[in-house]
């Protein structure tokens, strides 16, 4: 093996071939993990108790969710336009194609606020019971996915070379793909 094998940083094997950096991969990758976790035990909850897990899913706002649904699947497109002008070196729009994608984080988390402030004004939080302990974990930890989000878009914005933008929105698709999931598994599921 030659010196020059082995000082090569840029080799990561099967990871190499994905866009962005490598790292960030195995980041979305133990993301999906833990967000995994989170929805096996949601799971297993409804399936322990059913009346419950009923009840308590009929005091969700699903045109909320609804509608945070479009919301981060058309900032997902917001970021494919974004990575799309990035190739054709048209730094204005896709800086707005970002900034849009952001926009976008930004309302998908007032109508998330919204909606937890009518759970609140309810009477209801974590401690309301075992649904809703799930139910503020996981939307309040993808949330906070959401907020990392909209700062790495404002990142690879201003220091938008090609890795940058790959590697950023990589996360940005990973966090709709979580909602995509989350939404179906906590607001629909019966």
């Amino acid at each position: 093996m030659s010196l020059h094998e082995i000082n090569n940083t840029d080799d990561w094997g099967p990871l190499s071939g994905l866009p962005g950096n490598p790292i960030m991969w195995l980041l979305i990758a133990s993301e999906l993990f833990v967000f995994g976790a989170f929805f096996i035990g949601f799971s297993l909850l409804h399936i322990t108790d059913p009346e419950l897990f009923s009840q308590s899913q009929n005091k969700l706002d699903r045109l909320a969710g609804g509608l945070n649904t479009m919301v981060l699947v058309s900032s997902g497109l917001f970021a494919a336009l974004a990575v799309h002008y990035q190739r054709q070196r048209n730094t204005l729009k896709t800086r707005l194609w970002l900034a849009g994608a952001g926009f976008l984080g930004v309302l998908f988390l007032v109508i998330k606020w919204t909606e937890y402030a009518d759970k609140f004004n309810q009477g209801l939080s974590p401690d309301s019971n075992s649904f809703f302990m799930w139910y503020f974990l996981c939307t309040g930890f993808h949330a906070m996915h959401v907020i990392f989000g909209i700062f790495l878009l404002i990142v690879i914005g201003w220091k938008n070379t090609d890795e940058n933008i790959l590697t950023g929105t990589a996360f940005w698709h990973m966090v709709d793909l979580i909602w995509v999931i989350m939404f179906p598994v906590i607001y629909l599921i019966r």
